[in-house]
């Protein structure tokens, strides 16, 4: 054994025959004395033995919390679809019932359908409705919505149960039109490749048009195609030229939102 080792150890013995000798004062003296050197210790060592214990609590809630939030999500999925779809129902409702009140009101003969397809280009702006040749329905009957004018049919599926409907947003679809307040007449059609919410031009005024934004533009019942003094839009700008002059026009007709439209089956009104 080593000179350092055998010291220490006669040193330890010598230290536990020293106190184990002493008078019961002496060895309480020293019980205190070791307490508050290890009492620190002892209180971190029960700290840490509490706070190991939250520790696992904790541990234990989190994975509780894990696995209702598991269940729940697919709640929570399901309750967006049906809030959704609840919105949708409400909003078709709305719809339906403005429907019926136009269909009650409308001075025309017009059958309701449902837009169930779009068909947006830049070269072509058409949908297609739920009605055709078995409901009456023929190409070139006016097309209109609660708004205003949407178009007109452009052809009937051969199965008779749908149309393709030409919208005012079409280049294609011309509109005779008067504005509202002028003596003016025009010609309106839709933009070709037009970004943002479709604008029509109101084509053909004279070259001194009295007209302003804000005036209001109607069918004319010329041509004998659309039926008269049905709204088509509302003047936004006003350019004039040489030879004559043109007007932007923002439609009636909310066409991204087009649910519930009418075809017109009676003869149009006489223009005015």
């Amino acid at each position: 054994m080593k000179p350092l080792n055998l010291l220490a150890l006669l040193l330890f013995i010598g230290g536990v025959v020293w106190a184990l000798t002493r008078s019961e004062r002496s060895v309480r003296a020293i019980q205190q004395a070791y307490l508050s050197v290890m009492s620190p210790f002892i209180r971190s060592g029960a700290g840490t033995d509490s706070a190991a214990r939250l520790f696992l609590r904790e541990t234990r809630h989190s994975r509780e919390l894990e696995t209702e939030l598991a269940f729940l999500r697919p709640e929570l999925g399901r309750l967006g679809f049906y809030e959704q779809r609840c919105r949708e129902l409400e909003q078709e409702n709305a719809q339906l019932r403005e429907a019926l009140d136009f269909k009650k009101n409308s001075k025309f003969e017009v059958i309701a359908a449902r837009v169930t397809r779009r068909y947006p280009s830049p070269h072509s702006q058409t949908v297609e409705i739920d009605a055709g040749t078995r409901r009456g329905v023929r190409p070139q009957m006016p097309v209109l919505s609660s708004e205003g004018l949407v178009g007109r049919i452009e052809s009937v599926a051969p199965d008779g149960e749908h149309a393709s409907v030409l919208l005012l947003s079409d280049e294609k679809c011309q509109v005779p039109a008067w504005v509202q307040g002028s003596s003016e007449e025009g010609i309106l059609t839709g933009q070709r490749g037009f970004s943002g919410d479709p604008m029509l031009r109101l084509r053909f005024l004279t070259t001194q048009a009295a007209v302003r934004p804000g005036q209001r533009v109607y069918t004319s019942g010329r041509g004998g195609v659309f039926p008269a003094d049905v709204s088509l839009g509302e003047i936004q700008s006003v350019e004039k030229g040489a030879l004559d002059s043109e007007a932007l026009v923002r439609p009636s007709v909310n066409f991204p939102d087009l649910g519930a439209v009418f075809v017109v089956l009676s003869a149009a009104q006489s223009p005015k």
